[in-house]
């Protein structure tokens, strides 16, 4: 019987040879992978077991491509991750990738970050930060009947900066800030925005001005992790519980401007709550100023609102008319308004009312520009500036509080000729915070490092008599309100408004 011949050995050994290849081919494709594969999925690759390794590699790699440019449209406006970043290749459509690969992977602190820098372990570059600067924007009117408004605001950030920047700087870097006009008109504000963000480069906001136009800003800001602080309006839209992370405020809100006056003509001028009406203007700011009225009104008659009589005027006009005439056919008649106004309109409005009801209490919150409303006012005569009250949200201009006297000896050195004003006062202390939370951050500024110690500052002294703080659950610095009242002359002076 013939024995049969043993398996021929060639068979082994091209088993052998085909599994040693496969192995070859995948380390050859996922070096590939980790030199060509966009930055946006390399860094997964480079982190995950052999196994996940090998799975990646045996998909396809698309072929190089060339480096895609961010878009700047101004119809689309950027993220916080593509503002600054262009990523190296564009993934195929093609290729099959697993779900957790195709979820962008970075850091919030790095959102704004060049890959390359991350990659390599070097600093990571921040939007608006270099050696030698720091940038800030500001969305604001300076333009239509509130330019004043603008105006007042850029000159109290000036200020604070110059003041910065002559004691050197925060750690180097001086403080840079540029505006946008907006003319305070919603439909603009996210142009101004966008020039800020994705042309100007700035690191964050600072004293963006309105409540209608911060409906907008707030957003923007919000979707690219960026700062936004010290705004001036008390609307409640940046007033959220638990706050927005990158939002902080320096006043009070106007809720709590129109609490404290309400409560002064109930308990000090002796009014009945139905004696009390209220003018607003037609949008979030004329609003939030109503909803401030009600509430206290609803507090002082043990939780029932009641009925509040309300006028109302168009935005960026001074056209009271229509308002005038509901307050003619109220019966019985009030002997108080609440305006929640700008001061051309509010000027306006006291104007056409004064020698009709003499005897009327008129007062506003300072979201109307307090030293505006008294120019106005005077032009017009003594009578009509005579007795107005105005809440406030920093200490009187002509006191002799050591804030205010150290911002008249500053406009005094660097801006000869401008006159001491409440507006332009709220955003030097505004921008003076901030400096303060720049310089405790250290030379390593990004957003997130900024936020973390805001929220750690604590009964910092400002001179204003409350000291600043903020929290984790309060991003306001101060919730004081102090109350003025024009003279004949023209001059505000304090009021105790308890």
């Amino acid at each position: 019987m013939e024995e049969a011949p043993a398996p021929p050995r060639q068979r082994r050994s091209l088993g052998l040879l085909s599994i040693l290849a496969l192995l070859v081919l995948a380390a050859a494709v996922a070096g590939y992978a980790t030199t060509k594969v966009p930055a946006r999925w390399a860094g997964v690759i480079s982190t995950n077991t052999r196994a996940e390794v090998s799975a990646v590699a045996t998909v396809p790699s698309p072929p190089a491509r060339a480096p895609l440019a961010v878009a700047s449209s101004p119809d689309v406006p950027a993220t916080g991750t593509t503002a600054s970043v262009a990523p190296a290749n564009a993934p195929d459509p093609n290729t099959r990738l697993r779900e957790e690969d195709r979820a962008p992977k970075f850091d919030v602190r790095a959102a704004n970050a060049v890959p390359a820098a991350r990659e390599t372990g070097s600093q990571t570059p921040v939007q608006g930060v270099t050696d030698t600067e720091i940038r800030f924007g500001m969305a604001a009117p300076f333009s239509g009947p509130a330019r004043e408004m603008g105006h007042q605001l850029k000159l109290g950030i000036d200020l604070a900066f110059a003041q910065a920047n002559d004691e050197g700087g925060v750690h180097g870097r001086q403080l840079k800030l540029f505006t946008a006009d907006d003319a305070y008109e919603p439909t603009r504000t996210l142009n101004a925005m966008k020039e800020l963000y994705e042309q100007n480069k700035v690191f964050g906001f600072v004293e963006n001005y309105g409540s209608p136009t911060a409906l907008i800003s707030v957003p923007y800001a919000l979707e690219r992790h960026t700062l936004y602080f010290g705004a001036f309006t008390g609307a409640p839209s940046l007033r959220r519980d638990p706050p927005d992370r990158y939002v902080f405020n320096y006043r009070a809100g106007y809720a709590e401007e129109a609490d404290a006056i309400v409560h002064y003509l109930v308990k000090t001028r002796r009014l009945r709550p139905q004696d009390i009406g209220v003018l607003t203007q037609q949008d979030a700011y004329g609003d939030a100023g109503w909803d401030g009225v009600t509430k206290a009104m609803r507090t002082l008659r043990g939780g029932v609102s009641g009925d509040v009589f309300r006028m109302s005027y168009n935005r960026n006009t001074v056209n009271v008319d229509d308002a005038i005439a509901q307050l003619r056919r109220q019966r019985p008649a009030i002997k108080a308004v609440v305006l929640v106004a700008t001061f051309r309109a509010a000027a306006k409005f006291v104007e056409k009312t004064r020698d009709i009801y003499p005897d009327m209490i008129y007062a506003t919150i300072s979201g109307v520009g307090s030293t505006g409303l008294a120019s106005e006012l005077m032009v017009l005569g003594p009578k009509y500036a005579d007795g107005i009250i105005c809440t406030q949200v920093t200490p009187a201009v002509d006191s002799y509080a050591s804030v205010a006297l150290n911002y008249k000896k500053a406009l005094a050195k660097y801006f000869p000729g401008e006159p001491a004003d409440y507006t332009s006062l709220e955003a030097y202390l505004t921008a003076s915070i901030l400096v303060e939370g720049l310089r405790r951050v250290g030379p390593a500024v990004d957003t997130e490092a900024l936020v973390n110690v805001l929220e750690s500052m604590q009964n910092y002294e400002l001179g204003l008599g409350p000291k600043v703080s903020f929290g984790p659950s309060d991003h306001q610095a101060l919730h004081k309100v102090w109350g003025t009242q024009l003279d004949k002359s023209g001059q505000y002076h304090a009021i105790d408004l308890e």
